[in-house]
């Protein structure tokens, strides 16, 4: 019985350990039209595209999500300034001929974070994320200083006028 009751015990721990069910990543997505519904999103909102190339198998990309859709300072940077898409990397779907017109980002490892200029569509960044990372996470200064430095307003000739 007492082990019955811990095998119980250890299932529900599990349970929660799992914790959000949602799927970040569609595998079945066609990422060519997505992403260009992203970049006429950007350009009208005045934004750049944040791609987050992953999987549903990668335990660092919910990480990553999950760190900037819950510290309000970087969910806001981030909603302010990208049009964020989760574009698919797995054994369903690579996405491999997409890949291929962003210069492989894959060779850096997952999630590999590339931003996308809203008003052209091109690659303005691919972002190593474990350069962002800290410890068993994600190191906040790292990431808001990422968001910022690649944001439209960034690029705003008016900042670097002597």
């Amino acid at each position: 019985m007492k082990l019955f009751f811990v095998f119980l015990v250890s299932l529900i721990g599990l349970k929660g350990l799992a914790g959000d069910t949602t799927k970040l990543y569609n595998p079945y997505a066609d990422a060519t039209k997505e992403v260009a519904q992203a970049l006429v999103k950007a350009k009208k909102e005045k934004k750049q595209v944040l791609l987050q190339v992953g999987g549903n198998w990668c335990v660092w990309c919910y990480r990553f999500n999950s760190f900037v859709r819950t510290d309000s300072l970087l969910k806001q940077l981030e909603d302010a300034n990208y049009v964020v898409y989760h574009l698919n990397y797995s054994k369903e779907n690579k996405n491999l001929a997409y890949l291929k017109k962003l210069g492989y980002p894959q060779r850096f490892g997952f999630p590999v974070l590339v931003v996308l200029d809203g008003e052209t569509g091109a690659v303005l960044h691919t972002q190593d994320s474990s350069l962002l990372e800290k410890g068993n996470g994600y190191d906040t200064e790292k990431v808001k200083s990422f968001l910022k430095n690649w944001a439209r307003g960034a690029f705003d000739e008016a900042l670097y006028k002597e």
